[in-house]
């Protein structure tokens, strides 16, 4: 809430709105939305729990939390409080709209519980008027398989949208290497950053195998980790699963942060390897800062870049695709880099500034009062 939607809140915050976020408590994110002026509200969740009393614990917490806070409207973020808390909005008839952030392990699997949370969507989304999504492919997702109407289905546009203002490109120079003859470039220190929750489904496996190949080639490149370990995921890595990757010395891990700016202002490329995604964070982020970005052709990321002129795109789950890719970023002048990275900060300014995500807001609630 505080990574992807400070600007948000802030924005309702000071034109005197009252915003309430109810989520689990976190002691470094949870005072900050309160020193931006939200009310918080804590509630437990087991993001990969399938226990039926406890899902239907969580309905009956959302629906007295709605009684009490007496909103005006509710928006809910992914996949347990687009589901419970869109049923007890509905049942106390409390507009709300579920945003969808990404369709996750549940469209990925084909297994009991993601039946059933195909038939619980449905069924907590029937009565809304407009279910967002941060992607078309998600929404096409969701009308292929019936759970949504057409009218229904809007795509946000911008999809969570970032604060331009924070983000404003790298302070130091592409490459420590600006004068070295053209063979020379990949002597350079090029620096390769993975930013995201650490879950096989982000492509890590794949990052770290592209490092082992490349770094025979390159011994000079640094391949980065940036991101939380252990997080509530069916597809979360573990840190023994990490700490082997670390003795074979061809990947570093630079643990977790509260504020990715200064690694970003140190890599010279950022990388995701997703399987899928809402709409990557990760890739407004680095190419805002101005940084080629590598990515795969799927869903959610394909739409950040522009391959061959905001950064490049490879194939998901395919490591020798992403060595090629990587390998092109490697092989680029410094300058070839910038002028890459500099169509990516424009491409973000066009069009995944939050502004205009702001502005989509406003627009909704406005036609409610």
């Amino acid at each position: 809430m505080y990574n992807f939607r400070a600007s948000l809140l802030k924005h309702f915050i000071m034109q005197g709105d009252r915003v309430v976020v109810v989520s689990p408590y976190d002691m470094n994110f949870s005072p900050k939305l309160q020193k931006l002026g939200c009310q918080i509200v804590n509630l437990s969740l087991e993001a990969k729990g399938a226990n039926p009393f406890s899902e239907l614990r969580l309905f009956l917490a959302y629906r007295r939390i709605i009684k009490q806070v007496k909103p005006n409207y509710c928006f809910f973020y992914t996949i347990k409080p687009n589901i419970y808390g869109s049923l007890a909005a509905q049942s106390l008839s409390v507009p709300y709209v579920p945003i969808t952030t990404g369709l996750g392990y549940t469209f990925m699997k084909k297994n009991l519980v993601a039946k059933a949370a195909h038939y619980l969507y449905k069924f907590a989304f029937r009565h809304t008027p407009q279910v967002w999504f941060l992607n078309n492919d998600d929404k096409e997702e969701f009308l292929r398989t019936g759970l949504i109407h057409p009218e229904q289905a809007y795509v946000l546009q911008g999809g969570e949208g970032l604060d331009l203002t924070r983000f404003k490109g790298k302070k130091h120079l592409y490459s420590d290497a600006q004068d070295a003859p053209v063979d020379d470039y990949h002597q350079s220190n090029i620096r390769f950053l993975l930013s995201a929750r650490m879950l096989y489904d982000k492509g890590v496996k794949e990052f770290v195998e592209a490092a082992h190949i490349l770094r025979a080639k390159y011994p000079n490149a640094q391949f980065c980790l940036l991101g939380p370990m252990g997080v509530a995921n069916p597809a979360a890595i573990t840190e023994d699963q990490m700490q082997e990757w670390l003795e074979d010395g061809n990947v570093q891990y630079l643990g977790v942060t509260n504020d990715v700016i200064p690694f970003l202002q140190t890599a010279d490329c950022v990388v995701l390897p997703s399987y899928r995604e809402g709409i990557s964070f990760t890739l407004l982020e680095g190419s805002a800062m101005g940084l080629p970005v590598v990515t795969t052709n799927t869903i959610g990321c394909r739409d950040v870049v522009d391959d061959g002129i905001t950064g490049w795109l490879c194939h998901p789950k395919d490591v020798p695709s992403l060595v090629f890719t990587m390998e092109k970023v490697l092989l680029m002048s410094p300058e070839a880099r910038k002028k890459m990275g500099e169509a990516g900060r424009k491409k973000i300014e066009k069009e995944f500034s939050v502004c205009r995500v702001i502005k989509q807001y406003e627009r909704l609630l406005n036609e409610k009062h």
